[in-house]
């Protein structure tokens, strides 16, 4: 089953999150975290994704709903996933959230307001 084929398949809701070395990629690991511990999606690997590992290939093929956060307008999340193949996405990006590349602090509530977004996303 191709990507763009997934359809309502009833499979896993997953997340993909920026991890870089800025504020930001913190803030959407974070958050993704915090989405795969209340269940709202599961943190799945982005590394995985980049590097075409069959059996993370094969579960993303089936999950029923897909987002990326990025932490920054470089889009590194969502580019991995359509160089992989993956078109039907969420894409939640943290700088269009309010928040600035450098200058952002890496809270508990600023997590917390990053999921929610991610959240909303994934219904």
């Amino acid at each position: 089953m191709s990507a763009n084929e997934k359809g309502c398949s009833g499979g896993p809701k997953l997340v993909f999150a920026c991890s870089g070395a800025a504020d930001v990629g913190e803030l959407a690991d974070l958050a993704a975290r915090k989405m795969s511990r209340d269940g709202t999606g599961s943190m799945f690997c982005m590394g995985g994704i980049g590097g075409n590992v069959g059996p993370i290939m094969k579960k993303t093929a089936t999950a029923e709903k897909i987002l990326a956060i990025d932490g920054c307008p470089l889009n590194c999340v969502k580019a991995t996933l359509e160089k992989a193949g993956f078109n039907t996405f969420e894409h939640l990006l943290v700088t269009e959230q309010g928040f600035e590349k450098g200058a952002t602090e890496v809270s508990a509530v600023n997590v917390e307001r990053v999921a929610a977004v991610g959240a909303t996303l994934l219904a």
